[in-house]
């Protein structure tokens, strides 16, 4: 059974940073296609960042690009999400997922 348990979030002020984390269990971790999604309050699920089996490919929402960094420890089951320069539009619900399953969620707060 997959399961998905992330970590980290936090109220922060803006210009601030955070790292997510996600520990992922009940999958081929290190064949597994990997995101994290974000949901604000009263919008959609938007995509954030996503990872390849291998690593290589990182691909980002042109929103976080070039202030979130995704990553993924193969060893240890987990997979991360640095944010920095955090604005009050980065407050979100973040989920991690794979193609199989995803975490409840950890919320992140933007705000001074």
């Amino acid at each position: 059974q997959v399961q998905l348990v992330e970590s980290g979030g936090g109220l922060v002020q803006p210009g601030g940073s955070l790292r997510l984390s996600c520990f992922i269990t009940g999958i081929a971790f290190s064949n597994s296609f990997l995101k994290w999604n974000r949901q604000a309050p009263g919008k959609g699920v938007e995509f954030v960042a996503s990872n390849s089996s291998a690593g290589y490919t990182k691909t980002y929402a042109d929103a976080v690009q070039g202030r979130f960094a995704i990553s993924r420890d193969n060893e240890n089951n987990m997979l991360y999400l640095d944010m920095s320069n955090l604005t009050p539009g980065d407050t979100a619900t973040y989920f991690c997922e794979c193609a199989t399953g995803r975490g409840q969620g950890t919320q992140v707060i933007v705000s001074s």
